[in-house]
């Protein structure tokens, strides 16, 4: 029985793969024919319109946004996240920046800087830097230009430096949880909120690596400050908010930035550069190591313009005591800050990579076993802070 069921078996196993091979040759020779029979007998028209599509140069369709709620607003215009609705009542979110035509002085300025704006955005498109908010696609409505970009979950710098946010934690954190967010990762400094120098070096080197990025490809951001810089809760940072940027080879009507992060040759008339984005990123810096915005106290421009020119030599007079006497810091905040542009980092690479640069700051608590695990950390913070009704 043993060997009457195996030869059947053997049998019924080499008719199969004898009726695959035929139904595989069939398939090969007229595998089309066969689809449009069966497509023309019972999809008709359908089926004649997908293959109408195939002989098209393009296609196009009506997309609906769905604004939910806004996200921020400033001079140039208002973001608000939304959802992308597609086929079938499915969605995708994203946030959706609206250009305002007010600060223009006629219609065709504010068209010629929407169009700039639109050359940029696609050349950011194209870079796909894990370190930069991506960017979708620019669209024109009853002459309005819209900007739709990735939607990053987390809280930019600014918020994370709020105080009032940070102290709520305490309430609704375990113990163990808070202490080790003071120890590690942040705490309170007067009327400000500290980092840790690994986390604010860490952010740092996030966005180097995205600024890094944007000037390879003849990009300068001219406008980077805590509330354009977004720390994930997954723990890593990108740089948002690209609405001043411009490519080197294709200047903006006006130049726009904001003073307390602008570099100070910006102040006294000199077009943006590499530099003056690396500059930025040090008053970012000292603003996360100290817990104040830097230059509070100034009261006018002139006042601002010498305060920035005076920083890098009175660093110790800013610095907490524990950072003071820093040389490794001090060297890598200069190296940002340099009152001359020519003497900063060369590039936003040299500052992350050089002995004296953000990597080498950080090999530095390795060896004095002050490091941790500086991405896990701000996912720990940033988890607990998500879980508030914010």
């Amino acid at each position: 029985m043993t060997d009457e069921f195996s030869n059947q078996n053997l049998s019924n196993q080499v008719d199969a793969e004898a009726l695959t091979r035929v139904m595989d040759e069939r398939f090969a020779d007229d595998s089309t024919q066969s689809f449009r029979v069966v497509s023309s007998r019972e999809l008709g028209p359908l089926s004649a319109q997908f293959r109408k599509i195939q002989k098209r140069p393009d296609v196009s369709w009506q997309v609906t946004y769905r604004l939910i709620r806004k996200l921020g607003s400033g001079g140039q215009g208002v973001v608000y996240l939304a959802d992308r609705v597609g086929a079938h009542d499915v969605s995708f979110r994203l946030a959706l920046k609206i250009f305002s035509p007010d600060p223009y002085e006629s219609r065709e300025q504010y068209d010629l800087e929407m169009a700039r704006l639109a050359r940029v955005g696609m050349k950011l498109a194209r870079i796909q830097q894990d370190h930069l908010l991506d960017i979708h696609n620019v669209m024109t409505s009853s002459g309005i230009e819209m900007l739709m970009m990735e939607w990053v979950e987390g809280f930019d710098l600014s918020h994370l430096m709020m105080p009032s946010l940070f102290n709520r934690l305490k309430d609704t954190v375990p113990p163990q949880t808070w202490e080790y967010i003071n120890d590690v990762i942040a705490t309170r400094e007067g009327n400000g909120i500290r980092f840790k120098p690994g986390v604010a070096i860490s952010i740092l080197r996030d966005c180097l690596s995205g600024v890094a990025a944007l000037h390879e490809h003849g990009i300068v951001h001219a406008d980077l400050k805590p509330s354009n810089i977004m720390v994930k809760l997954t723990g890593d940072s990108k740089i948002i908010d690209f609405g001043s940027a411009f490519a080197l080879n294709d200047l903006p009507s006006r130049p726009t930035w904001t003073p307390r992060y602008a570099a100070p040759e910006l102040l006294l008339g000199s077009p943006h550069s590499i530099s003056s984005d690396l500059a930025s990123l040090g008053y970012i810096l000292l603003e996360m190591l100290t817990g104040m915005a830097p230059f509070q106290n100034v009261k006018s421009m002139n006042e601002l313009v010498q305060a920035k020119l005076e920083m890098p030599e009175r660093l110790e007079d800013h610095l907490p005591i524990d950072l003071k006497k820093n040389d490794s810091l001090i060297r890598l905040i200069r190296g940002l800050i340099d009152a001359d542009p020519a003497s900063r980092f060369s590039s936003a690479t040299a500052a992350d990579l050089e002995e004296i640069g953000a990597a080498g700051f950080h090999r530095h608590l390795v060896k004095a076993n002050l490091s941790s695990e500086y991405e896990h950390d701000l996912k720990t913070w940033l988890s607990a802070l998500g879980a508030l009704d914010i």
